[in-house]
């Protein structure tokens, strides 16, 4: 069916072009046929825009250094967390052999998971949040691939050079010269993407053993493999694939629009002011030459991570980041005319011409109080069920290899299975309690002990006397309290009497 449709736009194409229809039917023909590339006129013409590489010039400003302030935070953080210690272990520790997760003085387990239920709610409506209030600042600012792309873009600056040098170099032929700078900075960019490889392992690894193997040739082969893919990751995306990741890969690019509004903070150009655009020099009189302040110098589109327009208006791949404000705020301090031109501003500020003071007025507005509210209900459970939580895990499993069985003196016997995990790091000693039937007992040893951050399976036996109670299965509560520490929980079981 897809080749019929072909071949039969392909005749159309051939008839239409002494025709004198062929201004109406070759531009259709252009714009339906879904092929890389077709002859037209003797000649291969494709109908896909080729990518053509981004060479962002380096910018300075006000946004410019909050981004990398906010680059130096997050770098810190990530690669700084797993050498600090708290008590005798690593203070952040996801160990998933042991199925425990160390974050300060939290010893967290499985059972534990609703925590994590609870983190993803919260970042997914803080991103609501700040998404309508704020537009796409997390992405300028803070997104990851964001912080990585300006990371390897810095040291392809230092090695290579700013926008026209790279330019320059990779448009002339290979030398000596650009070998060793491509390969210096391959190497750099390499060196860098494996310390975040081995970084993020040591999230999962004591980072002190991990590093201790590495130099012992003795790493773990998922260890290996997880390094070398990380960096293979961080590497490929923030040195090649960079502004791609944002454009095609990230869903939020294409959801986003669902969450802005016309009072959404974004990087806007103000086209009254600007238009209509032209070079000038600086002592001419804009007025006298029926000129707006935008000189059409090009610089915000050049400065543009994603290579976009802002004077086109909004686009979904404009990320936030504040470059074409600063650069455009630059040239207008060198113009001497009013900074503002491209802002991060509103849609209805700017079509409205309203203050900065109008604007934030429209920051509390319904949608905005409520993904507030619930955000704040949600933060608050989630705090108080971490001031609350009882550092006490305990599963209770029916032995059902012996459901019930009479025992000597006439007792009938059911036999249980108790884990109990200590969520401190101190050693615990526990004492077992039972309730629920009249003459019910604990024919075990009632007190035991558990190490620090270790969990202990516990065989308990309860006898009943014969006859106490109805045949079938009875509701009955362990009990485990914390002998030093008055720690205290209880959990449902059955007991059951055979007929």
């Amino acid at each position: 069916m897809y080749g019929v449709c072909l071949t039969s736009l392909s005749r159309i194409w051939r008839l239409s072009k002494n025709s004198k229809e062929n201004l109406v039917v070759q531009p259709l023909v252009r714009k339906v046929i879904p092929i890389v590339s077709l002859e037209w006129d003797g000649e291969s013409e494709s109908l896909y825009e080729a990518q053509k590489k981004i060479y962002p010039r380096s910018v300075s400003g006000l946004f410019t250094q909050w981004r990398w302030a906010l680059v130096l935070l997050t770098q810190l953080v990530f690669y700084g967390l797993p050498w600090f210690e708290w008590g005798q272990r690593q203070a952040v520790l996801f160990d998933l052999g042991a199925r425990r997760f160390y974050i300060l003085g939290y010893v967290l387990y499985p059972q534990d998971f609703i925590y994590l239920t609870g983190l993803l709610v919260i970042s997914a409506l803080s991103l609501f949040l700040f998404t309508a209030v704020a537009g796409r600042l997390w992405c300028g600012f803070a997104c990851p691939q964001t912080v990585y792309t300006e990371i390897f873009l810095w040291i392809e600056r230092k090695v290579e050079g700013d926008r026209n040098a790279r330019l320059q170099l990779d448009g002339s032929p290979m030398s000596p010269e650009k070998l060793v700078k491509k390969w210096f900075k391959h190497l750099l960019w390499l060196g860098l993407a494996m310390w975040t490889g081995f970084t993020f392992v040591g999230y999962f690894t004591p980072i002190r053993e991990l590093g201790l193997e590495f130099l012992q040739t003795r790493m773990g082969s998922w260890e290996v493999f997880w390094v070398f893919f990380y960096g293979f990751i961080t590497y490929g995306n923030a040195g090649f694939m960079r502004e791609q990741v944002c454009k095609y890969m990230c869903p939020y690019a294409r959801f986003q629009s669902a969450m802005f509004d016309r009072d959404t903070l974004i990087v806007s150009y103000d086209e009254m002011r600007g238009e209509p655009r032209g070079s000038r020099s600086r002592k001419a009189d804009p007025s006298a030459l029926s000129l707006g302040a935008c000189i059409d110098c090009n610089l915000c589109v050049q400065v543009c991570p994603t290579g976009i327009d802002i004077r086109d208006g909004l686009q979904y791949e404009c990320i936030s980041c504040g470059a074409c404000v600063d650069i455009c705020n630059t040239v207008m301090d060198k113009m001497n005319y009013a900074h503002g031109l491209i802002r991060f501003s509103t849609q209805n500020s700017v079509s409205g011409g309203w203050t900065n003071n109008q604007m934030l007025r429209r920051i509390f507005r319904p949608r905005v109080l409520i993904y507030g509210a619930v955000l704040l209900v949600l933060c608050l459970g989630v705090l108080v069920s971490l001031i609350l939580r009882v550092p006490l895990k305990v599963d209770v499993v029916r032995d059902r290899g012996m459901l019930a069985r009479i025992v000597a003196g006439g007792q009938l016997e059911n036999v249980y299975r108790l884990q109990v995990m200590n969520a401190t790091e101190q050693s615990q000693t526990y004492r077992i309690g039972v309730q629920g039937l009249p003459g019910l007992m604990i024919a075990s040893e009632p007190q035991f002990t558990v190490d620090g951050a270790q969990s202990r399976w516990v065989a308990v036996r309860l006898d009943l006397p014969y006859g106490a109670a109805t045949p079938g299965s009875h509701s009955i509560r362990f009990n485990i309290d914390a002998v030093d520490t008055g720690m205290h929980v209880s959990e449902k079981s059955v007991f059951l009497v055979p007929r």
